[in-house]
């Protein structure tokens, strides 16, 4: 099985996933809602927004997202129900992924050796998303 956790925005995916790119590397593709049939009547600004992005982050895996289109009664809410587990594969691999997407967020807990035994860390980044780093010497 591969998860490809699914995010939602509301007009800043294509921002939000390009500062991803920065942290992850590989080839980010974007679909603009002005590509769908259908969208003649949109808005410029909700033609410019996301449809789809996607952004491979190792293993198969994808990052994806769509931006909210408000004229269809689309609202975003961001809450804290939502995270993405991350499992890299070294301690400096996840202290890279953790300074990465940590500034202009907000940390609740810094990487430290946990009691269970793995190095983790959690955070909400500059864009409201949720992360969990978690490497285990176990592997």
């Amino acid at each position: 099985m591969v998860v490809n956790p699914y995010l939602n925005f509301d007009g800043n995916a294509e921002e939000a996933f390009r500062f991803y790119q920065s942290v992850f590397g590989g080839e980010l593709s974007v679909q603009k809602m002005g590509q769908a049939p259908g969208t003649e009547q949109m808005s410029e600004s909700e033609k410019n927004r996301a449809m789809h992005v996607s952004l491979p982050i190792g293993n198969g895996q994808c990052l994806m997202a769509s931006d909210c289109v408000p004229s269809a009664g689309h609202v975003l809410t961001v809450g804290n129900n939502n995270y993405i587990s991350l499992s890299p594969d070294s301690r400096e691999e996840a202290d890279r992924i953790f300074n990465g997407l940590t500034p202009g967020g907000q940390i609740e807990m810094p990487m430290a050796d946990m009691f269970w035994g793995d190095y983790f860390g959690s955070f909400a980044d500059k864009y409201g998303v949720r992360w969990m780093i978690n490497y285990s010497n176990h592997k």
